[in-house]
């Protein structure tokens, strides 16, 4: 321990904020998770689920965001509130769970503003003006005076329960599009009162709710401060912008949480994968260089290399980390115990959370952690009678059954017929931008390393014989997908011929490195509108290729998490690409893709590369047989997980891998 804390001397020095004496420089930052109840009050799901991040060594937690202002200002369908004193109770349950594990406790007030929804409060959002906080969103109406004048009490009233709740600090959200951002910004913000025109102005509302706040909870508790530090959008706020009108409210904030982004630059507010580690802390390095005020950082923080250089750097003080501790709950405890390799870092796919939360409104999961409330509790159990597992296929799906089969005490046999593991993911993620991905079969295949009752066979076909020969009590089929190529006037032909110019996502991948870096001139057209279909135009856009995309549906992009959704169409605006919805594929030649326009036009769009990518369909070339020799007998249960059964998500196979344990309860071998 010693050891590892002195390679990391940055991230475990204390550091004390007026009352509060933080243990080390990581701090949970503030993330919506649709667990509270419907009355707004934390649920036990919602307290477990910050006790696994106090537990795994966290020196901060800030809760999200909870309502000062319900229903006007709430945010999301099961917002937690702070605007009656009737919270407390749970709240204070909330703070007494985390600070027993040594670690310390913030929660976020806010006001949602434009980005409340009437559908969820029955009443018209309100804002600085009559501008929606994203394209095409809610037109809000603006805020009077005495309506300013009662949110700003609010907001102090809200903060007093917090203070009486037992938490350490109280953070205020100024960013992200929400009520005193749109104030701030000048994209939101057109009023001609007080409130609106100078940076000061547009600073006032922000200032009286951080002063009213300090007067309501004294001297001596931390104030926290969240900021849009740069809105990376036409028109709004820059840094050096952001700079000048902190001047205004700086003087009572303690700390400033240093985030970027509106809803309309989401990928950047919430990163997007292709970004690199650690890549926003100039900003606060720049407003702790202008205000000598400790400031947090964060931004795709992964490794804690890269958190140490930054906090010796002096780029910021504090570390933030949130999808990062979604994904493990542990990671400061491994970084202190030298267990780095054993960290299960986030791949910033934004599927299981922000793709839930802010997409369809569900409870946040995550593609690479299946059990975000519970934590790793299932490896104290064991198995009471021999129990033997056979694995087919080494994705993710089958990496993930076979570690917990053979952490719970099963002999395990991991049977790939590829020279190596890691399916799909591994091969997805030799594609630049997605390298990110490679991040969690890595990991999957460490962990199957250390257990030694887990025998991987690789370059091995899994037959019939071999299954029969190993005694299986439980077969887990994990085969994955193929490429879907239907029966198209010539695809099979032209597709992925040696020298030929129309590929699969395999043949791009498997060629990835012999595409020049400059494609200007060259003409790209991309079938399937899906997300690997956006994953080519990615990686091509930025070579200066004439690209085009063909969707048959009439939405490119269609089920994609909203992050990348922005991210996507923000590159291909920024690089020309040519979008064809309604669009459908009606015969493969050599050079060019027959297509039948929405107007039923047919016409040729010639190609120096085409690309198929109309998804992926399953591959289970081994499951019939499995069922007819073992399926009758009683003894032998079998799985089918992942891909294999419809080809979806790495998440789904990641879920229904550590569903073994429900199988291995059910068979009583638990």
């Amino acid at each position: 321990l010693e050891k590892m804390q002195s390679k990391y001397t940055h991230i475990f020095e204390p550091l004390t904020i007026k009352h509060m004496t933080l243990k080390n420089r990581i701090v949970m930052t503030p993330m919506g998770t649709n667990y509270g109840e419907q009355n707004g009050e934390m649920s036990f799901l919602h307290i477990n689920y910050y006790e696994q991040r106090a537990k795994g060594g966290t020196g901060l937690l800030i809760v999200e965001n909870a309502s000062v202002d319900s229903p006007e200002g709430s945010n999301g369908t099961t917002q937690i509130r702070i605007d009656h004193d009737s919270y407390i109770p749970r709240l204070f349950k909330l703070s007494e769970t985390v600070h027993k594990h040594g670690a310390c406790i913030a929660i976020q007030i806010n006001h949602a503003g434009a980005s409340a929804q009437s559908a969820r409060t029955n009443m018209q959002p309100v804002s600085a003006s009559n501008i929606p906080s994203k394209a095409g969103g809610e037109i809000p109406r603006p805020l009077e005076k005495e309506e300013i004048l009662r949110i700003v009490k609010k907001y102090g009233e809200a903060a007093k329960r917090a203070q009486i709740a037992g938490f350490d600090a109280v953070e205020i959200h100024a960013g992200h599009s929400y009520l005193l951002s749109q104030f701030l910004s000048p994209i939101t913000n057109k009023r001609t009162d007080e409130f609106g025109g100078s940076p000061e102005n547009r600073a006032r509302f922000a200032k009286m709710v951080i002063e009213e706040v300090r007067a309501q909870v004294g001297p001596f508790f931390p104030i926290f401060v969240r900021i849009s530090a740069d809105e990376f959008l036409e028109g709004g706020n820059t840094l050096e912008d952001t700079l000048d009108y902190l001047q205004y409210f700086e003087k009572e904030v303690d700390v400033f949480d240093v985030s970027c982004g509106l809803n309309g630059s989401i990928q950047y507010q919430i990163d997007a994968n292709y970004l690199e580690d650690g890549w926003r802390s100039y900003m606060a390095k720049a407003v702790k260089e202008r205000y000598g005020k400790i400031c947090i950082t964060m931004g795709n923080i992964r490794d804690p290399q890269v958190a140490e250089d930054i906090l010796e750097r002096g780029d910021a003080d504090l570390i933030g980390m949130g999808r990062g501790l979604i994904a493990d709950p542990e990671w400061v405890n491994k970084v202190s115990f030298g267990d780095e390799k054993e960290i299960r870092k986030c791949i910033s796919c934004n599927i299981g959370c922000a793709g839930n939360r802010i997409g369809v409104n569900r409870p946040i999961r995550c593609t690479i952690n299946p059990a975000v409330n519970e934590g790793e509790g299932y490896k104290k159990l064991r198995v009471k009678k021999p129990c033997n597992v056979v694995v087919i296929g080494g994705g993710t799906a089958g990496l993930e059954a076979a570690c917990t089969a053979a952490e719970v005490g099963c002999t395990t046999f991991l049977i790939e017929k590829k020279a190596n593991l890691g399916g799909l993911a591994a091969e997805i993620s030799k594609i630049p931008d997605k390298k990110r991905l490679s991040d969690f079969p890595n990991y999957l295949i460490h962990r199957a390393s250390k257990l030694k009752n887990l025998f991987v066979f690789k370059n091995t076909e899994a037959t019939i014989e071999l299954v029969e020969s190993l005694n299986p009590n439980i077969i887990v089929n994990a085969t994955g997908s193929n490429p879907l190529l239907p029966p198209i006037k010539g695809l099979h032909e032209n597709i992925d011929k040696e020298g030929g110019k129309v590929s699969s996502i395999t043949n791009m991948i498997n060629h990835i490195t012999e595409y020049p870096e400059d494609l200007t001139g060259k003409k790209v057209v991309v079938i399937g509108g899906g997300a690997v279909g956006l994953d080519v135009v990615e990686f091509f856009a930025p070579r200066h290729a004439d690209v085009s995309i063909v969707e048959m549906m009439p939405v490119i992009g269609n089920g994609i998490d909203p992050v990348s959704k922005v991210g996507a169409f923000t590159m291909m605006d920024q690089y020309g690409v040519q979008q064809l919805p309604n669009t459908a594929l009606l015969e493969v030649k050599s050079d060019a893709f027959l297509v039948k326009m929405p107007d039923g036009e047919e016409k040729d769009l010639a190609f120096d590369y085409g690309f198929v990518c109309l998804g992926m369909r399953a591959n289970a070339p081994i499951l019939d047989a499995l069922y007819n020799t073992f399926g009758h007998s009683g003894d032998v249960e079998i799985m089918n997980i992942g891909d294999s059964v419809r080809a979806r998500r790495i998440i789904e196979g990641t879920t229904e891998g550590r569903n073994i344990l429900e199988v291995l309860e059910k068979r009583d071998y638990l």
